[in-house]
């Protein structure tokens, strides 16, 4: 035990580096999600048509789909019809289009849990549709929404680890350059977990205390299970 820790201690500004563009790639790719999803949610329930089509097969091609494949297409297939993006953009790209599409079924559920005679009554105080939404509809929803979307950011954390398949400098990246250089994969993969370990942790803190600051006084009442 006390090896592995000053294992650990030596190799810890190497992990450190790699965790910065772990976390990097997380919020990037959390923040995209949350935009692409925001709009694909509103299309699929206020949009035309045609906008709800497009707005269900991007959710369900992205949530249908595995996000190696995802990452691969944009890395490596796109080159062949002459769109290149760098690794870094590749990553954010990926992870931002598949959080999407997981994040607007958060927010779509969020959406339809408000009653619809809100709508009604914004609308009947002379509010258009757009500002119905903006100022009432999805103030409530942001709020509602957090119990279920606090999963969101730390499987996000976990799925950035398949950015290392096309060299991304994150954490696994790291691991796998300090594992080749001191012929210790154990030690090193367990120093990773334990960095995971504690990053899930502390988000899970994070969400569960923003959780407690916006929710709706008697909304929990309704949520929780008898």
């Amino acid at each position: 035990m006390i090896e592995w820790l000053q294992f650990l201690w030596q190799t810890l500004p190497v992990f450190l580096d790699g965790l910065r563009v772990t976390l990097e790639l997380t919020a990037v790719g959390l923040i995209m999600g949350f935009v692409l999803g925001l709009l694909a949610a509103l299309g699929r329930i206020y949009g035309s048509p045609w906008v709800r089509r497009v707005c269900v097969a991007y959710i369900e091609v992205f949530r249908g789909t595995p996000l190696l494949v995802q990452l691969f297409l944009i890395y490596y297939g796109f080159p062949g019809i002459g769109i290149t993006f760098s690794r870094m953009a590749s990553a954010y790209l990926a992870l931002g289009l598949n959080s999407g599409a997981y994040q607007a079924e958060y927010l779509r559920g969020s959406i339809m849990a408000i009653s619809e005679g809100q709508m009604m009554a914004g609308r009947s105080i002379g509010l258009t549709r757009f500002a119905t939404i903006r100022h009432i509809i999805l103030p409530q929803a942001l709020r509602l929404v957090i119990p279920a979307w606090s999963n969101e950011p730390i499987l996000l954390l976990k799925s950035t680890a398949v950015a290392f398949l096309i060299a991304v400098p994150d954490l696994m990246t790291k691991a796998k350059l300090v594992a080749a250089r001191t012929y210790d994969p154990i030690g090193t993969y367990l120093a990773v977990a334990v960095i995971y370990l504690i990053i899930v942790a502390l988000l899970s803190e994070v969400m569960k205390a923003l959780e407690r600051r916006v929710r709706i006084p008697g909304l929990e009442v309704e949520t929780q299970k008898p």
